[in-house]
């Protein structure tokens, strides 16, 4: 059971807790992950359904309106370790609740947009910078309250993600038709402004494992004796001029009667020196460790990030374009989406319920995840009708919520860096992904482009995840060879260990030999 709260405090203030509380304020948080996941990721990829739009009214081709998103995924990545560093300065709630009025203003301002250009700037540089301060603050400070059910919270709280899918595809095509792409457009930038009340939410968390170690009744620990005996010697060699004998422990202490009292001034001096021990003061935090690039196993599973992200966003984007181009109409293309985004919350839900059972490989369930989410993506090109292209978006989904749902959260495993450095690796792994988020669309509307056929986009889509997959598969062992060179025996470190004696006595004990030396040349 979690220990009861150290501190009790208001709501702006710190939680304060003695172990990970598994819960408690937690939930509220992965309420407000799921409605930032919501109106962030999940209008990301429910902006294919303005695609056409966009085309028709700045008469550009796919590939110019695609970098729309491409370059506001690549900002939202690019900044991610900027994300990181307001958040250990300010703090994760300030951060998302700048993030949030960033993403309304570059929505609101890009509805009066006359060029793709304007676009450029209002969703892919200002709402892009706002999604970064809004989703990876949360994320992080989400697997904080988590330790058991870290998985299986992440999973079912990023299902926002796809709920929001699910709903505002067909909303937004609903509205479109009423009032036109533009006020709609500045409908969904006002609707992002409430990432700004969900930003509020976030109460940072303060773990204090000291707290318990104190109330338990205090035990002499071996090193006292060792310093005991330390300060005896240096006693009794202060005492040389009256006759004391040199010794090393206590024992040896000529007239054990007069020792005692000399004893009682160092007990205190050791007991003084337990208590400062006792409360070391707390390191200062980076705002940035980049250390983790030392890591190989980060590494390989950054790769993964950088390779697997080109099969993320394409899909969403191109698979309303590829259905009207297999003569499928708008309302039932807007429904394909909507089961797309259904199949990735059981997915999410799946993963999530899988990665929390113990004892479990979590990164080899991430691996076949991912296996199979290559497998879907190269299954679109064969759909020529309707029900072919349904099941194909199904499927695709599913395996999308089992990968897209986990592999943020799979940074705080072992397997890849630990809880310990999640927040500066989350940073340092969305910024790597910025080059796949920048490339991705766009290549894929160069390829749609130039073969006039909607097949290739996934096509680059299933080759990037297949690079994906062969880096993850080395991260497992790239951690098992770093540990076994890092970790010395135990009977290495025994044959290696110096007991550290005071400089004092050392100096004392040479002088006293030399001086007996020079008295016996004499004699």
């Amino acid at each position: 059971k979690m220990t009861v709260k150290a501190v009790k405090m208001p709501c702006t203030a710190p939680n304060v807790y003695t172990k990970v509380p598994d819960g408690g304020w937690g939930w509220i948080i992965a309420l407000a992950f799921f409605f930032v996941e919501a109106l962030t990721y999940g209008i990301i990829k429910s902006f294919g359904v303005f695609f056409n739009d966009l085309m028709e009214s700045f008469d550009e081709t796919n590939s110019r309106i695609s970098w729309i998103i491409s370059i506001c995924v690549f900002v939202q990545t690019f900044t991610a370790p900027l994300s990181t560093v307001l958040s250990n300065r300010f703090g994760h709630r300030f951060v998302v609740m700048v993030g949030g009025v960033l993403i309304s203003t570059g929505m609101v301002t890009a509805s009066f947009a006359c060029t793709v250009v304007d676009m450029y700037v209002t969703i892919g540089v200002i709402s892009g910078l706002g999604y970064c301060f809004s989703f990876l603050p949360t994320v992080t400070i989400l697997s904080q309250y988590f330790d058991k059910r870290r998985s299986l919270v992440t999973a079912v709280a990023s299902t926002g993600e796809c709920f929001a899918v699910f709903s505002f595809a067909p909303a937004i095509t609903a509205l479109k038709e009423r009032i036109g792409w533009r006020y709609s457009l500045l409908s969904v930038g006002v609707l992002q402004l409430s990432i700004v009340i969900c930003g509020s939410l976030l109460r940072p968390i303060i773990i204090k494992e000291q707290e318990e170690a104190k109330a338990q009744p205090p035990e002499e620990p071996t090193e006292t004796k060792y310093m005991l005996e330390n300060e005896q010697t240096r006693t009794s060699i202060e005492s040389i001029d009256s006759g004391v004998e040199i010794t090393t422990s206590p024992s040896n202490v000529p007239g054990n009667a007069k020792a005692e009292p000399k004893s009682e001034e160092p007990k205190e001096h050791v007991q003084i020196l337990l208590e400062d021990n006792s409360t070391p003061p707390e390191p200062k935090t980076k705002l940035l460790d980049f250390s983790v690039m030392r890591d190989c196993s980060f590494i390989c599973y950054a790769f993964f990030g950088l390779f697997a992200t080109l099969g993320f966003f394409a899909p969403s984007l191109y698979i309303i374009p590829l259905s009207l181009s297999l003569g499928i109409s708008k309302d039932h293309s807007a429904y394909i989406l909507s089961a797309m985004a259904i199949a990735e919350v059981f997915g999410r839900i799946s993963a999530g319920w899988v990665l929390n059972k113990k004892p479990i490989r979590k990164i080899y369930i991430e691996l076949i995840c991912v296996i199979l989410l290559s497998v879907a993506l190269f299954a679109f090109p064969f759909a020529s009708e309707f029900w072919g292209l349904m099941t194909c978006s199904v499927f695709f989904g599913f395996m999308l919520g089992t990968v897209a749902g986990t592999h943020i959260p799979l940074l705080a495993e072992d397997d890849v860096v630990g809880i310990e450095k999640m927040s500066s690796a989350a940073g340092v792994y969305v910024f790597i992904q910025s080059l796949a988020g920048l490339a991705g669309p766009p290549l894929a509307g160069v390829l749609v482009d130039t073969t006039q056929n909607y097949s290739s986009a996934f096509y680059s889509c299933a080759a990037g995840m297949v690079l994906g997959a062969v880096f993850l598969s080395l991260v497992r062992p790239c951690k098992a060879g770093l540990c076994h060179r890092q970790r010395p025996c135990p009977e290495d470190r025994a044959a290696n260990f110096v007991p550290e004696l005071p400089e004092d006595f050392i100096e004392m004990d040479i002088g006293r030999v030399e001086n007996s030396g020079k008295a016996g040349d004499s004699v």
